[in-house]
């Protein structure tokens, strides 16, 4: 039996504010707690509101780490992603958000943090030190990514092309990436809108992929960024 060994926790001597925004924060008690209550409240409310059907749940792997992705069209995507996860999976689960939108302020990083257990990604900022401090978070953590590798909402519904960022994570490691497709969210809840519709949605959730033999260089980052277009796209026009 492996040694049992204590280890403080990443962010612990971070001031608040800063561990609002760091990628080695960790939920404490009441982060858990109000983690749950906000999780389960908001599968009540797709499930009730939004109708949400869930495809291909089989398709998740039993533990972490994995990354889940689909096409982003709405600020409901991350939150129907996170609401598939079994309970037991919740406190690994961590959606990668825009740090200038969700962590600008401190209200809304507070929010962000406390009740989404999102981890900024800084745009202005996303080079590859940023990726490799990602990388190390979801390997070590161990951890579950929900990301969007469009990078930002569609404007108009339709998926756009996906950017190599994902690739600088996961190239040349066995962490599995779940490829998603998200129908009607755009319908739902699109950039401008203030409240969502009463419409119904589905996740389509496929195979997991892995990425172990790809070279962690520009030429690896496009393959994995095709090879996971291609299979977001399949399930786009597999719900046809």
């Amino acid at each position: 039996m492996d040694e049992w060994r204590y280890q403080p926790a990443g962010d612990l001597h971070l001031k608040p504010t800063e561990s609002l925004r760091s990628l080695h924060r960790e939920a404490g008690l009441i982060a858990g707690i109000t983690q749950t209550a906000w999780r389960a409240l908001v599968r009540t409310y797709l499930r009730g509101y939004h109708r949400l059907r869930v495809e291909g749940i089989e398709h998740l792997p039993a533990k972490p780490p994995f990354v889940m992705i689909a096409n982003h069209a709405s600020h409901l995507d991350a939150l129907v992603l996170a609401s598939a996860m079994p309970w037991r999976l919740r406190r690994s689960v961590f959606p990668i958000a825009a740090g200038d939108v969700f962590f600008e302020t401190p209200a809304v990083a507070l929010f962000s943090a406390m009740m989404l257990n999102a981890l900024p990604m800084w745009r202005k900022r996303c080079g590859s030190h940023a990726m490799q401090e990602l990388r190390e978070r979801l390997i070590e953590g161990p951890s579950i990514y929900i990301l969007f590798p469009e990078g930002t909402r569609s404007r108009d519904g339709s998926m756009g092309r996906f950017k190599p960022g994902l690739g600088m994570i996961v190239a040349g490691s066995p962490v599995p990436v779940v490829p998603c497709h998200l129908e009607g969210a755009f319908a739902a809840s699109p950039p401008g809108a203030r409240i969502p519709r009463p419409l119904p949605m589905r996740l389509r959730i496929g195979p997991a992929l892995t990425f172990a033999e790809a070279g962690n260089d520009r030429t690896g980052w496009q393959e994995i960024t095709t090879r996971l277009e291609a299979a977001v796209t399949a399930l786009r026009d597999g719900s046809r």
